[in-house]
């Protein structure tokens, strides 16, 4: 493995002698040849520098060592199999409980309690899904447009059976009011005809709109959840680590030996490669997360704009072809007779007329 300009592997080790028979990674830093080179991971044994054996050493001869290698060095190492989540313990549980409870609670409630409330745990990006919802509640005015657009779809067959009615009206009058009732007949079926048109440009806009509204709103959601859950489970085992390091600290403050490093600190380890991976999805997820909510604001503040000015050029235009129909030509008043039949006229007025 060649080194960095710095000199550097890029991982820090722990155990070594005289406590602990076993040198170990416990972790490896970003950006790193360690890291570019995805071989070592954190819990993973040191068994040799450049075919010298660390058995017996102390992690800092293991580190001098590393450092004199020179330019390159060659780390033999034993890797540590691990199950992430066969090492789910309850412990582990209960601390990803608490930080969830911790995310829920407010920063007063959280010290009254006494309660740590890490940077990770006050998250802006889990704060995005109260704001997703109230976006969500916003988008109910397509409920709304439904419902109108439906309105005006009733009001175009009522324009349609109104000119049929019309036109039917004419055929029975003389020329000049067959005339005015065929053409006024007419212009009702010409603003049923603009506004079905209408309706069916406005409705790719609604489905637009719903694409927004009931895939990548919820595809977003689902995202930002999922990112929270592996957050805590990352923070629960980075509290972990803690744990046990003040465990190690505590027992050789007192000259007491501690069995799991003295065995070589497995269980250990094995926290360790936890934390390691449940960190990796942490920063997937992350980054995912931030390039939906991107996506998703340049979606919402232009698009958005974009949709609703669709819609309303479309309710406008259909309000001015209707104008514009009515008003070709003026065909009222006119001249109508509606004398009643003759059986009608026995039972009513002699005869009924306007102008």
């Amino acid at each position: 493995m060649t080194k960095c300009d710095a000199n550097l592997v890029g991982i820090s080790i722990g155990g070594g002698a005289p406590l602990c028979p076993h040198v170990y990674i416990v972790q490896v830093f970003d950006n790193t040849p360690a890291a570019i080179d995805q071989t070592l991971e954190s819990g993973d044994r040191i068994m040799a520098v450049n075919n010298f054996d660390v058995n017996g050493r102390t992690k800092l001869e293991v580190a001098r060592m590393i450092q004199n290698a020179g330019k390159s060095v060659n780390i033999k190492y034993e890797k540590l199999l691990c199950d992430v989540q066969g090492n789910k313990t309850l412990d582990i549980l209960v601390k990803k409980l608490k930080h969830q409870m911790i995310e829920s609670m407010s920063s007063s409630t959280a010290d009254a309690l006494g309660l740590s409330r890490a940077i990770l745990c006050n998250d802006s990006l889990v704060k995005k899904l109260e704001e997703l919802e109230r976006t969500e509640f916003m988008y109910g005015l397509i409920d709304h447009t439904r419902r109108m657009l439906r309105a005006y779809f009733d009001v175009f067959l009522v324009y349609k059976d109104l000119g049929d009615t019309l036109c039917a009206i004419g055929v029975k009058e003389s020329a000049a009011a067959n005339e005015a009732f065929t053409k006024f007949g007419d212009y009702h079926r010409q603003m049923e005809k603009v506004g079905i048109h209408m309706l069916k440009k406005t409705k790719r806009v609604l489905e637009d709109l719903e694409t927004y509204l009931k895939k990548a709103i919820p595809d977003t959601k689902l995202t930002i959840k999922k990112y929270a859950d592996v957050k805590f489970e990352y923070l629960s085992f980075c509290l972990k680590v803690k744990e046990m390091d003040d465990e190690e600290v505590s027992y050789a403050s007192i000259g007491e030996p501690l069995y799991r490093v003295e065995a070589g600190n497995i269980e250990y380890r094995l926290v360790l490669k936890c934390r390691s991976k449940a960190r990796k999805q942490f920063a997937a997820l992350r980054s995912d997360v931030l390039v939906k909510l991107e996506l998703l604001d340049n979606k919402h503040f232009q698009d958005m704009v974009f949709q609703l000015k669709r819609l309303l050029d479309g309710l406008a235009k259909f309000h001015i072809l209707s104008q514009d129909i009515v008003s070709q030509e003026k065909l009222f008043p006119i001249e109508c007779d509606f004398a009643p039949s003759l059986e009608e006229a026995t039972n009513g007025p002699e005869e009924t007329g306007f102008d």
